[in-house]
């Protein structure tokens, strides 16, 4: 019975909440709270059972595994991941602190923890919704990711010190791990394609990742993370990732509704919720200051900065440990802060051209390691996207003998592609400093090969606004997509599904055309 209601009441909260433009987490969370309030009356338990709390943790390790596969070790030794995470924390707690202490009467132990679970960024919501907008590969997307890792760190830190638990003898058998990648990437190799791609990476988020670290003294979700990293340079793994995402989403789910089910709040619960809410701000402000200060453009400094500004679920373990009484305060904190980010971040890309001219005023004048190109050097023909099927198309394009430049987000992805010989550049289509600089005057021909309906409006939209007029193709991932792209300024659209159908049309009248059919007996 409680499946069924529990079930029951995160789809059509989840679905309500999506009505108003909230993504369905936050849903999830209302149907949390709606069952310990009506729990009681439907004869069911009004607190997060065993079974939840362990669903809820599978999620967890199976979403910072496939973050992990998306990973690169490089990114995290950025100055601007590294300084910006330890320079967060150090403000954040100095300053908050103090003042928990001083308003809430708190001895300094107490305030100091409370401190601490409050300066942490939530890398749950911050993963899904930079996943959901296709940003997890761009500049930063990876450099909020990056950030949660190393914030991630210090709360294994805190957990360590203030829990009394250290990691055991076994715990140095981590450095082993890459002298396992070899094994491990001739096991993903042989896993296929099916069931045994799926189970494998169970296995390595959950049993290696999640119950072998434990067994070490060590987070079960750095371990899942990690075994995610080690595997992030394998061909298979966007695939590997890809496998897993249906099952993550529905464990995912189970974590959010524990959060609600965790307990009511009193009345001095929810004014702390609220004073937190209210100072979240301060925590994204933080955030985009100090990267500005790393010399990141306003434009990556804000996205990432709003990525970060809300509480972490972290909060709530290091809470569960060390602060259990500040546990129901702290979730109703961190729902308030979901409740707050979550539509902030679907509208990071409008706030930040209405905010552009004053943002830019924060924008050391130096070079960034976020810039991006002006010129396009000879290029006739502009490839956005260079994913599989942007990268089919520059090479199916090549015999034309005319100049392709691709352009692609991701600047680890731009950087292997120029490895590989193509002319390839970083750069972000959703970036509207891009459009102003970029010269397109030898462009002859668009193609928008991303996969985010978004960024192909963006492109093209920007496209036209720049004066081009010539022919920009693009693919389409369902029907719904094809009048916006059209209506932004594509010339060409075919949905990408029904024109794969018909490729294998063709191939099969071509083969019967050319084997003649045996007579009939």
């Amino acid at each position: 019975m409680f499946e069924v209601i529990s079930i029951t009441f995160a789809f059509f909260f989840g679905l309500a909440v999506r009505q108003v433009g909230l993504p369905p987490l936050v849903g999830f969370l209302a149907a949390g709270f709606a069952i310990n309030i009506f729990g009681a009356q439907l004869g069911l338990p009004t607190e997060s059972g065993e079974i939840l709390h362990h669903i809820a943790h599978l999620g967890v390790l199976i979403l910072l595994f496939t973050v992990g596969l998306k990973l690169k070790l490089k990114q995290l030794a950025q100055p601007q991941v590294v300084g910006g995470a330890l320079l967060h924390f150090a403000i954040s707690v100095s300053v908050f602190a103090p003042g928990i202490r001083y308003f809430a009467e708190l001895d300094w132990n107490t305030a100091l923890l409370v401190a601490i679970a409050l300066s942490f960024s939530s890398t749950v919501l911050a993963a899904k919704l930079l996943e959901a907008k296709r940003e997890l590969g761009a500049f930063h997307g990876r450099t909020a990711i990056g950030i949660l890792i190393v914030q991630d760190v210090i709360a294994l830190v805190v957990l360590a010190i203030w829990s009394g638990q250290t990691p055991n003898i076994w715990a140095l058998a981590v450095f082993t791990l890459p002298l396992l990648r070899p094994a491990i990437y001739w096991l993903l190799d042989f896993a296929g394609h099916d069931e045994l791609l799926v189970l494998m990476g169970m296995m390595l988020a959950l049993v290696v990742g999640g119950m072998g670290f434990e067994a070490m003294g060590l987070s079960s979700e750095i371990g899942a993370l990690l075994m995610g990293v080690l595997l992030s340079n394998h061909r298979r793994a966007v695939e590997l990732a890809e496998s897993l995402w249906s099952l993550r989403e529905i464990f995912l789910v189970g974590f959010f509704l524990q959060i609600g089910m965790s307990g009511l709040p009193d009345m001095n619960a929810l004014v702390f919720a609220l004073v937190a809410g209210a100072m979240l701000p301060l925590k994204g402000l933080l955030f985009f200051f100090l990267l500005t200060a790393f010399h990141l453009r306003a434009r990556t400094s804000f996205l990432a900065a709003l990525s970060l500004t809300a509480y972490s679920e972290f909060g709530l373990i290091v809470a569960a440990i060390v602060l259990p009484e500040w546990l129901v305060p702290l979730a109703i904190a961190l729902s308030v802060s979901f409740v707050i980010a979550a539509p902030l971040n679907r509208l990071a890309h409008p706030l930040f051209a209405r905010w552009e001219n004053y943002l830019q005023r924060f924008e050391r004048s130096t070079v960034h390691p976020d810039e991006q190109p002006q010129s396009l050097g000879d290029a006739r023909i502009l490839i956005f996207g260079m994913g599989r099927t942007g990268t089919a198309a520059y090479e199916h394009l090549r015999p034309l003998g005319k100049v392709i430049a691709g352009l692609d987000s991701d600047t680890y992805k731009a950087s292997a592609h120029q490895q590989a010989g193509r002319n390839v550049f970083f750069a972000d289509a959703e970036d509207s400093n891009f459009w102003r600089g970029v010269d397109l005057s030898k462009i002859e021909a668009a193609i928008l090969a991303m996969d985010d309906i978004e960024a192909k409006v963006i492109a093209a939209r920007g496209l036209r606004a720049r004066g081009f007029t010539g022919p920009i193709v693009s693919h389409a991932l369902h029907e719904d997509h094809i009048a916006r792209i059209t209506e932004a300024g594509a010339t060409h659209t075919y949905l990408t599904m029904y024109q794969a159908g018909m490729g294998l049309a063709d191939r099969t009248a071509g083969a019967l055309a050319a084997t003649p059919l045996p007579d009939p007996p």
